[in-house]
């Protein structure tokens, strides 16, 4: 869900910074840096520059901690200081972001010309991290809107990445890659994630004190809501592969005219459902979704509830990273077609497996943290709620973009990808009815997706 996704990246950013701050200053929570704060000058260090002012000095610039000439006299001077504070406010943000130096590596690749198969895995890499710094600015910011402004800027950003790479192939006209992707995401979300959750957060909970077998728990609200949610939406796609299969003694211009009638005129009924859903999550009925996990200390509270930038300084992270990601998701849809032909590999499987891991890689390893912490709720409003948002917000978008572009994409997907899609759906619905689970059922969800990953990479371009 929106507000559970905000908590849960908050936490888990807050937990690592001060990994880092632990790190840097061998003190917990230290804004100072053994006499270097805020007000320590950029430029002319104190005591005469001796070895002990020095290393304090490198503390405050390359560490977590407030960097040294925030408060300085000096516009320049300040400006700069304020300007690499929020750099490594961004950079330390998530563990991921290691892999920005795949950043200009894949965008020089794409430039350059060279192989398919080096800028795809550039790129893909490159995206990794990009998503993550999305993630930390939306989080910012809609941290400074309220809870309600606060809620829908993280549902419609949550999963920008996957929005930006389905438009860029939307204008390549690549799509049967955004259809796979789009399915894809939301069954990477609902088995891969879910499945690593329950399974790991069952074996680290296994047993009580006295040595019996356990069970996680979660509000049952969050479950029954969003797999019914979920059940909407896969009739709502299976409804135009059903019609367009009766419409047999017609011919194939008219067949998918009338589908793609119905698909813009269903992809309008699924955004007003799902401002109704945001409706009755943050205002309504919002008392039903609260987390009741409360065991985070007063300092981690305290310390997740701290301001770390501006709301314009993550407002212009969040451009930023959003043109960033445009260009590599670009390059990287480029290479979809060549790299089919070289390797033999299908579309789907490129789509259906592959794009779908780069655009919530970093909120997928969040979840299984939490889920291992015992915040269940947490865990499964990520998972459940990001595949919410992908079927009633981003895949009915995308319908009405095309439309506006003049590309014929509709919510008629191959009869593969519909199937899957559904018995996933189904499958997941009987698993989160009794909110309770296991890891044994964990293991079910993760074993079922391992089977569609073989079953889409058996699909070749022949």
């Amino acid at each position: 869900m929106a507000d559970l996704g905000v908590s849960l990246a908050g936490t888990a950013n807050v937990a690592f910074r001060k990994s880092l701050q632990r790190a840097a200053t061998g003190r917990v929570g230290s804004g100072s840096f053994d006499g270097a704060d805020d007000r320590t000058p950029l430029i002319g260090r104190p005591n005469g520059g001796n070895d002990s002012s020095n290393q304090s000095f490198l503390r405050g610039l390359l560490g977590a901690g407030s960097t040294p000439g925030l408060h300085s006299s000096n516009v320049i001077v300040r400006c700069l200081a304020s300007f690499w504070d929020i750099a490594k406010a961004t950079l330390y943000s998530n563990y991921v972001n290691v892999l920005l130096i795949f950043v200009p590596l894949g965008i020089v690749a794409g430039e350059v010309g060279w192989s398919p198969a080096t800028v795809f895995t550039l790129n893909f890499i490159a995206i990794v991290p990009l998503a993550a710094v999305l993630s930390f600015a939306t989080e910012e910011l809609a941290a400074r809107l309220g809870e309600s402004l606060g809620g829908l800027l993280n549902a419609t950003f949550g999963n920008a990445v996957e929005l930006i790479v389905c438009i860029v192939a939307l204008m390549n006209g690549q799509i049967e890659v955004v259809q796979s992707s789009l399915l894809g995401s939301i069954i990477s979300n609902l088995l891969l994630v879910m499945g690593f959750c329950f399974l790991l957060g069952g074996i680290v909970h296994m047993n009580d004190s006295e040595g019996n077998g356990t069970e996680q728990s979660f509000a049952l609200t969050t479950g029954q809501v969003t797999s019914t949610l979920m059940t909407l939406s896969s009739a709502a796609m299976i409804i135009p592969t059903a019609l367009y299969l009766a419409l047999d003694g017609m011919g194939e211009e008219e067949k998918l005219a009338s589908v793609l009638q119905l698909s813009r005129g269903t992809s309008i009924v699924l955004l007003v459902l799902y401002l109704a859903y945001m409706w009755f999550q943050l205002k309504t009925h919002k008392n039903l979704f609260i987390c009741p996990v409360t065991e985070l200390s007063s300092t981690e509270e305290e310390e997740e509830n701290e301001s770390i930038m501006s709301a314009w300084a993550a407002g212009a992270i969040l451009v930023i990273a959003t043109v960033v990601v445009s260009f590599c998701a670009n390059y990287l849809v480029d290479s979809i077609d060549p790299l089919v032909e070289d390797f033999n590999i299908s579309k789907t499987f490129i789509g259906f497996i592959l794009i779908p891991i780069v655009g919530n890689a970093a909120e997928h390893a969040t979840a299984c943290v939490v889920a291992v912490k015992n915040k269940m709720d947490l865990a499964l409003g990520v998972a459940m709620g990001s595949s919410v948002q992908i079927a009633l917000l981003v895949t009915p978008f995308l319908v009405l973009v095309a439309w506006a572009m003049g590309q014929p994409m509709s919510l008629r997907f191959q009869t593969f990808e519909i199937i899957v899609f559904s018995l996933s759906v189904l499958v997941v619905s009987y698993t989160v009815r009794d909110g309770k689970t296991h890891y044994l059922e964990g293991a079910m969800l993760l074993g079922l997706y391992i089977i569609i990953a073989i079953a889409a990479a058996a699909i070749t371009t022949n």
